[in-house]
């Protein structure tokens, strides 16, 4: 017969017990997504088409009703971290000047979306914009901040970034001013 004392020490037990093989279940289940959590997927082999040389036009609109400023440059594209990141080194002339940016694109597999972080050696800032790739348009639409160094201020910025072919990409940045929205540049890249 069980008595209040062997009564306790029993349910204790079998509650011990129980826990410990919830808590096994919820580790495997969370190793489990862990694992395809940090496994790069599709979208990263879509970023991965991009490793190699590219060449590019670009431009630059500091007045929207004037004709842009066109120069040339080239990009130099590789997956890093075990092809989960598309690393960016791009060179070329801004303003008669030298010219060398990177670029870190990411995709999270937790909320979908890519990030794309910017800097160069035009500022000392960092430009950080999230977004959805569209799979029937094979664009890449993305939000972000930058700081505009004459206001002080952030300013909202929209960028895409056009899988055309294999070969070919059009990366286009529009400044965001009183809900609207104005292009200020275009990179157009061909693979070398």
């Amino acid at each position: 017969m069980f008595t209040k004392s062997s009564l306790y020490t029993f349910l204790s037990g079998f509650i011990l017990f129980f826990s410990s093989s919830l808590l096994a279940q919820n580790q495997d289940e969370m190793m489990k997504r862990w694992m395809d959590y940090m496994t790069p997927g599709e979208m990263h082999d879509m970023m991965a088409k991009s490793v190699g040389d590219w060449t590019y036009v670009s431009k630059w609109w500091d007045d929207p009703s004037a004709p842009p400023t066109v120069s040339e440059g080239r990009a130099v594209n590789e997956m890093i971290l075990g092809g989960r990141y598309l690393k960016s080194l791009n060179y070329g002339e801004v303003m008669g000047m030298p010219f060398e940016g990177m670029n870190l694109l990411a995709y999270d597999k937790a909320t979908n979306e890519f990030f794309s972080f910017w800097i160069d050696n035009i500022g000392t800032g960092m430009t950080m914009a999230r977004g959805k790739y569209d799979e029937k348009t094979k664009v890449c639409n993305m939000k972000g901040t930058m700081v505009d160094p004459m206001s002080g201020k952030e300013v909202e910025y929209r960028q895409t970034m056009k899988f055309i072919n294999d070969n070919n990409q059009l990366f286009e940045m529009y400044m965001i001013s009183d809900g609207k929205e104005v292009k200020n540049m275009e990179l157009a890249f061909t693979r070398k």
